[in-house]
């Protein structure tokens, strides 16, 4: 099975069981780099989708908690060839796919041919690239796609109608809706209303599911927009979880995770 077609998987098995998929963040390496396999573990028992981010030195898409928690890990030694090199070790035992969250910057150093066979030796099932245009994105998909990695596109609130059902087709594994026009972690209160209406449309013209995120931290707000898309993505909230020493895993449980049934 292709890393994209496992991604989809797990989000229908969720779907199937009455809940919307949980796909927790965490920034690779931090808070301690020697947790990190652990900490990769745990959210792939209680998520059904891991998301690593790649630290990096300008993360245009992410909040203070995020930005905070990328700068920690590269001053630590962090490096994509680093969490390449630790999936790997672990590869065998995960249950649930990993996906990589990297600023081109990057994939581009390391090279598209060397970055997919080393991602397909990690078990690794896919990207979001948030500084990527579709636009651009052929020769990574060109590096990938042979191998069955997914690229996830990204909508927001504000993609036109013509664009939103382009990327939609375009994408791989599932489609990422943004759900503010504005960076991780959810400082303001949004419109929930409007969100909702605006998942409803990106569903609408989605061949795949639709897994929303920025701003998630709580049960009601996974419950509430667990109805309107086929899953949520936790970042934020669970860095500054994992940042105070708290217990990952009966955090994700709180929001509805595998262990949680």
């Amino acid at each position: 099975m292709s890393g994209a077609t496992r991604i989809t998987a797990a989000i229908a098995a969720a779907n199937k069981q009455g809940r919307p998929a949980l796909i927790p963040f965490i920034t690779a390496g931090h808070p301690d780099m020697n947790g990190f396999a652990e900490h990769v573990a745990i959210l792939a028992e209680a998520g059904d989708v891991v998301e690593i981010g790649v630290p990096f030195t300008d993360p245009l898409a992410d909040g203070v908690t995020i930005q905070r928690s990328s700068e920690r890990a590269l001053k630590a030694g962090v490096s994509l060839s680093w969490i390449l090199d630790t999936l790997e070790q672990s590869a065998a035992q995960r249950t649930a796919p990993v996906l990589l969250m990297s600023y081109l910057n990057p994939l581009l150093t390391m090279g598209y041919e060397t970055l997919a066979g080393r991602c397909v030796d990690a078990g690794v099932a896919g990207f979001i690239v948030p500084d990527l245009p579709f636009e651009e994105s052929a020769p990574l998909r060109a590096a990938i796609e042979p191998r069955g990695l997914a690229l996830v596109q990204l909508v927001s609130p504000v993609t036109s109608g013509e664009r939103m059902k382009k990327l939609c087709e375009a994408s791989a594994g599932f489609v990422y809706a943004v759900t503010v026009t504005g960076v991780t972690g959810g400082g303001g209160k949004a419109d929930q209303a409007a969100i909702l209406a605006y998942l409803d449309r990106v569903r609408e013209v989605s061949p795949l599911p639709v897994c929303a995120g920025f701003g998630i931290r709580e049960a009601a707000q996974v419950n509430a927009i667990g109805t309107h898309a086929d899953g949520v993505i936790v970042g934020s909230a669970l860095v500054e979880v994992l940042e105070q020493d708290g217990d990952a895993r009966a955090f994700l449980q709180s929001l509805g995770g595998k262990l949680h049934e």
